[in-house]
This record gives C-alpha cells, sequence and structure tokens, in this order.
C-alpha cells in the first residue's frame, strides 16, 4: 500500500490525532527522569506504551534525540521501530532540506527500509526550492513512505517568508502547495506528500484544495489551536487534517495509561474531521 492509503487507512481506525513524543529537558524533569540517556530512554519507552495502539500517527522530534549524540539516536531508532511494529506511523520531524546528493543522503537516512532510522514519513523543508526535494519525493514513492512539507507555518517570523510574493503573483506558500498537489497527482485519492500548516494561522491567504494528500496541524492545545480554529483554516479540506498535539498529551505523563487517555480523548474531540 502507499503511504497515502496506509494512513487513511489507520486515521479511519484510531482516529485523526498526530501525537508528538518531545522529551525536552523541562519535560523529563516533570516527570521525575533524569537530562540523560537513561531519563531519555524512560521516557521513549513510556510513550511507546502508551501510543503503540492509540495513535495512527506518531511524530518524534529528532532533536531531542540527537542532543544526546549517537546513543540518543540509538534511542530514536528502538522508539521509531516499536511504534511501527505496533501498527502505528511513524512521522520523523527532522525538518531536513538541502539540494543534490545531500538531499538525497537525507532521503536514504530516513526513508530507505535499509536504514536503521526507517520511517513512514517524515517533515522536510521546501525553502531551497520545492523542486530540491526531488530526491525525497522520488524516493518516498519508490519505498511507499510520505513527506510532509513546511507551507505555512504558526511562529510569527513564517508569514515573512511564505506569505511573500513570487513570480506571478502568488504567495510563496500557494506555490508549495501547488507544486506538492503537482506530485501527489498520480497518486489520487491518496496522495502520500502532505503539507504542514499551523492550527493558529490566519486563513485565506493560501489554499489547500488541490492537495490530493494529508495537511498536518501542529498547534493544537497548548499553542492556542481548537477544534473551531481548525475547521475554519481549512474548511472543505478539513478530511485531510492531523492535529498534531504534543504539550497538551505529555502533560499527562508519565502515567502510561493517562497519557493513553488523552490521546483517545484527542481522537474523540477532533472525530469530526472524518464524520
Amino acid at each position: 500500500m502507499s503511504f497515502g492509503d496506509r494512513l487513511d487507512a489507520v486515521v479511519e481506525q484510531r482516529g485523526p490525532a498526530c501525537v508528538g513524543i518531545d522529551p525536552h529537558p523541562p519535560l523529563l524533569a516533570s516527570w521525575g527522569l533524569a537530562d540523560d540517556v537513561d531519563g531519555l530512554a524512560r521516557f521513549a519507552e513510556i510513550c511507546v506504551a502508551a501510543y503503540r495502539d492509540s495513535a495512527a500517527v506518531v511524530k518524534p522530534q529528532s532533536a531531542f534525540f540527537e542532543t544526546y549524540g549517537a546513543r540518543g539516536i540509538a534511542v530514536l531508532e528502538h522508539t521509531v521501530a516499536e511504534l511501527r511494529s505496533a501498527g502505528a506511523l511513524v512521522l520523523l520531524d527532522v525538518k531536513r532540506g538541502d539540494i543534490g546528493s545531500t538531499m538525497a543522503a537525507y532521503a536514504r537516512a530516513y526513508l530507505d527500509p535499509a536504514s536503521s532510522l526507517a520511517a513512514d514519513a517524515i517533515t522536510v523543508s521546501p525553502y531551497l526550492g520545492v523542486g530540491s526535494l526531488d530526491p525525497a519525493f522520488e524516493l518516498a514513492a519508490k519505498h511507499d513512505a510520505g513527506l510532509f512539507v513546511l507551507a505555512q507555518t504558526s511562529n510569527p517570523e513564517g508569514p515573512q517568508v511564505q506569505l511573500a510574493t513570487a513570480a506571478g503573483g502568488r504567495p510563496v506558500g500557494q506555490v508549495v502547495v501547488d507544486e506538492v498537489a503537482a506530485r501527489n497527482a498520480q497518486f489520487a485519492p491518496h496522495g502520500p506528500f502532505g503539507l504542514v500548516v499551523g492550527a493558529t494561522i490566519e486563513p485565506g491567504a493560501v489554499t489547500y484544495e488541490s492537495l490530493g494528500g494529508p495537511i498536518l496541524a501542529p498547534g493544537v492545545g497548548t499553542q492556542g489551536g481548537t477544534p473551531d480554529s481548525v475547521r475554519r483554516i481549512f474548511g472543505s479540506s478539513l478530511r485531510a487534517v492531523l492535529p498534531s498535539v504534543s504539550r497538551e498529551v505529555l502533560q499527562h505523563g508519565p502515567d502510561p495509561s493517562a497519557l493513553r487517555s488523552a490521546v483517545l480523548q484527542l481522537n474523540d474531540t477532533f472525530a469530526f474531521i472524518r464524520a
């Protein structure tokens, strides 16, 4: 099955929420864990126990594992493998973006099944030009993996680039949407290439109806995104949306059952997406 088909199937089964694994030092401390590899490993183990059968998509933030060096990467490899073996799709948040052979190397690291870091999908940055990501688009298609391309993010600095006017008068973010949509066309109805669009943006400048793929919507919960804002921003594209939550769920740790309950409640809250 293509990534788009696999994603559609698991969302139908488990619900639309994407849940983050963000083991930053203050959160480790709030869970009573040390800011070291052992604390990281225990944090990840608890998250896997809670999310393995409750979340459709789990999004580990690679940077929080990388900061511990090789041993941290080993924890990330184990976390990704455990979640995938349980049927959750792993979206590895790495936001890579480069050109030529370097982009191809990043793609192999995260999308080639032969890699120990292979995930179901990754986040990528198109701001060297969407075409610079072609090695990742090609490898993702070859291995039935997915990409989520940054399009319109909710950080305050984003609009100065994403809403700048490109040649032809379109906002840069719309150019990203249109180019990703063109790459999805051959995979209808469930394209493997998605977007990252913040759940707290002001809607209207960029439209998503043509995408033909999923939309990751971070910013729900602590950052201010709500079910109403998700409805307002995405409108007729709502069925494609994966509301992405990290802190709003992780604050319920370290009890795995409390974390799992928070995920189930989140999926209930956003059940209207697939209604």
